[in-house]
């Protein structure tokens, strides 16, 4: 089963929350229809702005965990390398 490794934004170079999923269409509308309680939602936590797909869930779940231990400026460079305008991403998911 494919899994996906997310983050999300408030804002260009504003707050970020990392996930992961194995439907990330699915997790992106739940995230930005607060249907989740927590942090995306206290902190308006709802613009894609980079995911990757793996082939393998347990290793989006390995990526994940290893994103979040990254330094901010690692998250940083990372979605600016994919989305230097800081875009909000989600249309791409509809081949997904």
């Amino acid at each position: 089963m494919k899994g996906y490794v997310y983050i999300l934004a408030s804002q260009r170079n504003g707050t970020l929350y990392t996930g992961v999923t194995t439907n990330l269409p699915r997790r992106l509308y739940e995230h930005q229809n607060d249907l989740t309680p927590g942090f995306t939602t206290r902190y308006g936590v709802k613009t894609l702005v980079w995911f990757e797909e793996h082939d393998l869930a347990t290793d989006a779940i390995a990526r994940e965990k290893a994103i979040k231990n990254w330094p901010r400026k690692w998250k940083l460079d990372r979605i600016e390398a994919m989305n230097p305008d800081w875009q909000d991403i989600a249309y791409y998911l509809h081949g997904l």
